[in-house]
């Protein structure tokens, strides 16, 4: 059974950091895609950044670039969302995504054939 678990969210002011990780179990993503998306109340399920485990490529959303960092530890099937200078725009539930096989735009969640439970991030202004 293939498993996404999600933490590192909470609460943070403004300007400030915080790392989600996020660990597979069950199989691993090498030859796929990993990403993160975010919900924000009353809002789609969007788009954060995305890593190509076996390469180390990375793709990110206008919004974030600059200031979110995704990266991979093969070695143990995670990946980690570093997330500074943040903003009351990027409270949301943050999402885990993966598949095993690289298919169509990152970008869309229909690329992706997993994912985990969220974990609340909250910016306070």
């Amino acid at each position: 059974q293939v498993q996404l678990v999600e933490s590192g969210g909470g609460l943070v002011q403004a300007g400030g950091s915080l790392r989600l990780s996020c660990a597979a179990s069950g199989r691993t993503f090498s030859g796929g895609v990993m990403g993160w998306f975010r919900q924000a109340p009353g809002k789609e399920r969007a788009f954060v950044a995305a890593i190509w485990p076996s390469s180390g490529t990375t793709y990110y959303a206008d919004s974030v670039k600059g200031r979110f960092t995704i990266t991979g530890d093969n070695a143990k099937n995670t990946v980690f969302l570093q997330m500074d200078s943040l903003e009351p725009e990027d409270t949301a539930v943050y999402y885990c995504a993966a598949t095993g096989s690289s298919r169509g735009p990152v970008s869309s969640r229909r690329a992706y054939d997993y994912w985990g439970q969220g974990t609340q991030v909250t910016v306070s202004s």
